[in-house]
Parts: structure tokens; C-alpha cells; sequence
């Protein structure tokens, strides 16, 4: 029996949505969902069908419809967006309905009366492009349109669609201020939106003080203030000014439109609630280009000292999205197609295979990086991530020819502190790698300037931690190594603070300690060799030889020519001591060494 043909036709695609309609509904579900039966029955069903539009699907908040012709589709949006802004101008807030609009043109697979393929992809896409009362359309759409309606359009650039391996240009549709005032529509024309900058971009929104009591207003904006100040000491963040994003205050405007009007990537937002002693602050982060939810937390606290509990709520709360930026940023650069990655991308696809912990990966990471620095000389954190790199090479075992993989990682990490003193990382990489060259006060003096670049750069602290190791200031490297894994413990490192933790925990003779920390340490999936190295160790000295017998062999199927040079090189201990002390637990744990 031959394959049914698949029934395929071209059709101009809308895809419709409300906003804010999961709040509403928790507001008021009745009330919410008879609001959108009116919209359906009054405006959206009556306007497709006098356009010669269908409707082939209905959502729990919004539409989709195909029509013959791209003009048709745009005509009747425009209609129905219009009429809805005039009842909305009659009606309190909390009855308001407002609906974004995305249009494609493509060829769609018939399915009955459903339809699927790229057009409708598109089109949903658009609409998650669309600001909210607004419409914004693919570029197919744009060009059928723009003669033939009076129209103006806002150039958004080229998009990445899901399942598209070519971005799609999008416009957004500008008319409504002209129409909602009476006045002629001008002629068509295309208006260049304010575009994010290359590195990753945030604006932080006024906290609201949602307690009901003003005193408490001084508080929720004193953290939108601190965390903008906080975040600007990421030398690797494009962080709006505290007197653009309080223009929003008071209001409950859509977050994609602050990242359109501010050309920002990322939007932060809280609020602070008061409840007797007790405080709770919330925050999200938002990418502002979807839409979508990258981060979310709440915290409880006593409210006891206002300003260090402020402090303590910074910290936090930039310690935590920072790395989800980072995340979102090596994520992105890996969905872009490699022909359209500029230096940032290049350096944060580089991030991801370094971060996977392997010779394969770190290859790629070296040769990403190579090609960030030759897109951008001067910018400095393509060179500190081969910095690391190298770094990683050096101490995994990736390297054939170690001296020249330090000495290639000293000339990186000089570049990056050339190409911005300030930059954190920078001094960061640096320091890793002097201490790999026994230079250990340059090596704390590189680190300690890393942190009071920025306080919150929780991969400082735990370089630093390293460094007091090896010096053989075991308490305060616990204690770098505590601050570390609190401003970040979700870092893809923990399993290197722990394990950083864990030698200083043998060296202090706390065996039973040292194999808790390094327990968590191998329980990540990307912790290196060097965690079950040190965890064999520890069980060694703690009389477990079947725990440090199996860690042993997890170490040795990822380094069987693990040696005693080897040792010397990635362990560099000021005092030769605490190496041999090491080395004494591996042999207890039985490595023949």
C-alpha cells in the first residue's frame, strides 16, 4: 500500500494570545473565563470570519486562525486589536483583556481541520515577539503588507525560531497610538528598535512593597538600587541605570516591553511583603525576549537589622542569577547556528564544552576560545576562558606538553587582565595559573584583587581557597571555600569547592570531615578525576578501604598513569608535607604509588 501524500496548503497564520490570563484566572476564574467568551463571541470570531478567516483551534487563552491572504490577516488583527483598546478605555482594569498577535505566511499540513508545520510555528513565535496590544509579524508577512496598507513596521531584526535552522526577520506592527488619536496613518516605513548589546543585558525593575505599609517602600527600593549596583560590578553584564528602570515604578507594565524599550536581554523583578517580624522577599528573572521564566526564588527572613538583612538580600539574590545569566547565555550560543556566532557567543559556547569536563570538550573549549580572541582582541573574557582552559587541560591530564600548556595559560591570563585591569575573571584565571607556577603571593594578590572587583564572584572565592591550600592556610581556605559554595551553590564548580574543602580537611587530619566534602563532591556529574583522587585519599587515612579501593578505580579509568610527578605538579603545597600526607591516604586506599 503506497504512503497516504500529506495534503499541504500556503496560508497566512494567526496566532492570538491573552496577557496575564493565568493571573487573572487566579484572581477570578469565573469571571476571567466568561470576559473571554465575550472577546471569542463578540469581536475575535465575528472579525475572522467577515475577513474570510477560520479559526482552527481554540486555546485556554488564545486563538489560532489561518486566512487566504497575508492582507486579509493583518487587516483583521488590526480591527480586532483597535476595537478591543476602545472597550478596554470604558471598562475598570481588572475586566480588561488585552491580546498580543503574531502572523506568518508558510505551508502548513492539512490535518482535518487542524493544521501544523513551520507556518504555525512562526506565527507563535511572532506572537511571543509581539508587544502586549500589539501585533508582529514574519518577514514573509511584511513584505506582502507593506504596499499594501498604510502601515508603520518596527525592524526587530533576525530571529530564532524552534525547528527553523534559518533565523526569521520579524517586525512588529505600529499603528495603534495614530488610530487610538484619530489621526491618518503614515505611510509605510521601517522604525530600527533599540537593540541589547552583544554581552548579556539587565534592567531591574522597583521591587514592590506589597505590605500596605510605606515604610516598608524605603526597603524594596534600597534592594532594586543594591542589586543594580551589585550587578554592575559584572564587568561581563550591560546593567541598566537605577533612573531609567524607576520610571516604571508604581506601574505593572509587560515585561518584554521593558526589554524592548530598554534594549535589555534580561528583566529582574520583586516584591517585599512584611508580616510582623518576618519579611519575605521575592524576585524573578525574566528573558525578556520570551517571555520565559529563567529564575525564581523566595526567601523568609526576621526582620532584625533592616540594613544587614538588605545586605544579606543583595547578595543572595545577585549571587543567584548571575550564574542563571551565565546558563542562559551558553544555552542560547549553542541553539545559534556557527556561521552567526560573534565573539560573546563564541566565548559563551566555549563555556559549555568547558564546563563538560572532558579532553574532548576542553579541545573544543580551547579552539572556541581561539576564535573569540581572533573576532575580538580585546575582549578580555575570550582570553581568560582559555585561560581556564589551559587551566583545566593542565590539571586533568589533557595536555602532552604541560610546562608549555602553563606557560601558554600565563601569556592568556596576562592578555585578559591587559584587556580589562577591571574585569574579575580575568585576575581570577591569572591567579589560578600563577600558583600552578609557585608564585603564591602574586597568586593571592591576583585573587583577593578578584574579589574586591566584585564580592559577589563566587568562582574568586573558591581560586582564592585554592591558593590559601597550597600556602598551607587551611582555616581561612575553608572559610573562602564556605563563601563560595554560599553565593553560588548551584555552580557547575561545586564539585570543586567541596573538593578544595576536602584536601584542606586532610591536611588538618579531619578525615571523617574530608570524606563528607568529597562525598558531595563526586556526587556531581562533572566533578574530574581529581575529586575521587582526593576522596580516596581521605578514606584511606579513615581506615575505609573499600570506599577508597572503589575511588581509586573510578580515578584510574579516567588517569591510569596517575604518578607521583603527576602529583607534584597539579598538588603544587608549599610544604612538601602535606603532599606526602596525601599521598600516604592513596597508598592506605591501595594505589601502588
Amino acid at each position: 500500500m503506497s504512503e497516504e501524500r500529506l495534503i499541504r496548503r500556503l496560508a497566512a497564520i494567526v496566532a492570538a494570545d491573552v496577557v496575564g490570563y493565568s493571573r487573572m484566572m487566579e484572581i477570578d476564574e469565573a469571571g476571567t473565563h466568561s470576559l473571554l467568551k465575550t472577546l471569542r463571541q463578540e469581536l475575535f470570531d465575528p472579525a475572522t470570519a467577515r475577513y474570510s478567516g477560520r479559526i482552527f483551534k481554540n486555546t485556554g487563552d488564545g486563538a489560532l486562525a489561518e486566512f487566504a491572504s497575508a492582507v486579509d490577516a493583518v487587516q483583521c488583527m488590526l480591527e480586532i486589536q483597535n476595537t478591543l483598546q476602545k472597550r478596554n478605555t470604558a471598562l475598570p482594569e481588572n475586566q480588561q483583556l488585552c491580546l498580543r498577535i503574531g502572523i506568518s505566511m508558510g505551508d502548513v499540513i492539512v490535518d482535518g481541520e487542524d493544521l501544523y508545520g513551520n507556518g504555525v510555528n512562526v506565527a507563535a513565535r511572532m506572537e511571543t515577539l509581539s508587544e502586549t496590544g500589539g501585533i508582529c509579524v514574519s518577514g514573509n508577512v511584511y513584505e506582502h503588507v507593506a504596499g499594501a496598507i498604510e502601515i508603520d513596521f518596527e525592524d526587530l531584526g533576525e530571529q530564532t525560531v524552534k525547528n527553523l535552522h534559518r533565523p526569521v526577520r520579524a517586525y512588529r506592527l505600529r499603528a495603534q497610538s495614530d488610530l487610538q488619536n484619530n489621526q491618518p496613518i503614515p505611510s509605510s516605513r521601517v522604525v530600527q528598535p533599540l537593540l541589547p548589546p552583544e554581552k548579556p543585558s539587565i534592567a531591574v525593575l522597583p521591587f514592590q512593597n506589597m505590605s500596605g505599609d510605606p515604610e516598608q517602600e524605603f526597603f524594596a527600593d534600597g534592594m532594586a538600587e543594591d542589586i543594580i549596583t551589585d550587578l554592575s560590578r559584572y564587568r561581563s553584564l550591560f546593567v541598566i541605570a537605577r533612573n531609567s528602570t524607576f520610571a516604571y515604578k508604581g506601574k505593572s507594565p509587560d515585561l518584554r516591553d521593558v526589554a524592548r524599550d530598554l534594549g535589555v536581554r534580561y528583566v529582574l523583578e520583586g516584591s517585599v511583603r512584611k508580616g510582623g517580624s518576618r519579611i519575605r522577599v521575592t524576585g524573578q528573572l525574566i528573558d525578556g525576549m520570551t517571555g520565559n521564566h529563567i529564575w525564581a526564588e523566595r526567601y523568609d527572613r526576621e526582620l532584625d537589622d533592616i540594613f544587614a538583612l538588605q545586605d544579606e538580600m543583595t547578595d543572595t539574590i545577585v549571587s543567584a542569577i548571575g550564574p542563571e545569566i551565565d546558563q542562559a547565555e551558553r544555552d542560547r550560543a549553542r541553539r545559534l547556528p556557527p556561521e552567526s556566532l560573534d565573539a560573546w557567543e563564541l566565548y559563551q559556547r566555549g563555556l559549555w564544552h568547558l564546563y563538560r569536563f572532558n579532553r574532548e570538550d576542553n579541545a573544543e573549549a580551547q579552539k572556541l576560545f581561539r576564535e573569540a580572541i581572533s573576532a575580538g582582541p580585546n575582549f578580555a573574557p575570550a582570553s581568560s576562558g582559555l585561560t581556564h582552559a589551559l587551566y583545566y587541560a593542565f590539571m586533568h591530564g589533557y595536555s602532552d606538553d604541560r610546562q608549555a600548556t602553563v606557560a601558554d595559560a600565563f601569556e592568556a591570563g596576562r592578555a585578559a587582565v591587559a584587556a580589562d585591569d577591571r574585569d574579575a575573571d580575568a585576575h581570577f584565571a591569572l591567579g589560578r595559573i600563577l600558583y600552578l607556577r609557585h608564585d603564591l603571593e602574586a597568586s593571592r594578590a591576583e585573587l583577593e584583587d578578584a574579589i574586591t572587583q566584585n564580592p559577589n564572584f563566587a568562582h574568586a572565592h573558591i581560586g582564592l581557597a585554592t591558593a590559601l591550600l597550597w600556602d598551607g592556610d587551611f582555616e581561612n581556605c575553608l572559610e573562602s571555600c564556605a563563601q563560595s559554595i554560599r553565593l553560588s551553590p548551584n555552580d557547575p564548580l561545586h564539585w570543586l569547592s567541596q573538593a578544595v574543602r576536602g584536601m584542606a580537611l586532610i591536611c588538618m587530619e579531619r578525615f571523617d570531615d574530608a570524606v563528607e566534602a568529597m562525598r558531595q563532591s563526586v556526587r556531581q556529574p562533572n566533578a574530574a578525576w581529581t575529586a575521587h583522587c582526593i576522596l580516596a585519599s581521605a578514606c584511606g587515612h579513615l581506615g575505609d578501604v573499600a570506599r577508597g579501593q572503589a575511588a581509586v578505580e573510578h580515578m584510574l579509568r579516567a588517569k591510569p598513569d596517575i604518578g607521583i610527578a603527576h602529583l607534584q605538579e597539579i598538588f603544587p603545597f608549599r610544604d612538601q608535607a602535606h603532599l606526602d600526607l596525601s599521598v600516604l591516604g592513596l597508598r592506605k586506599a591501595g594505589l601502588d604509588i
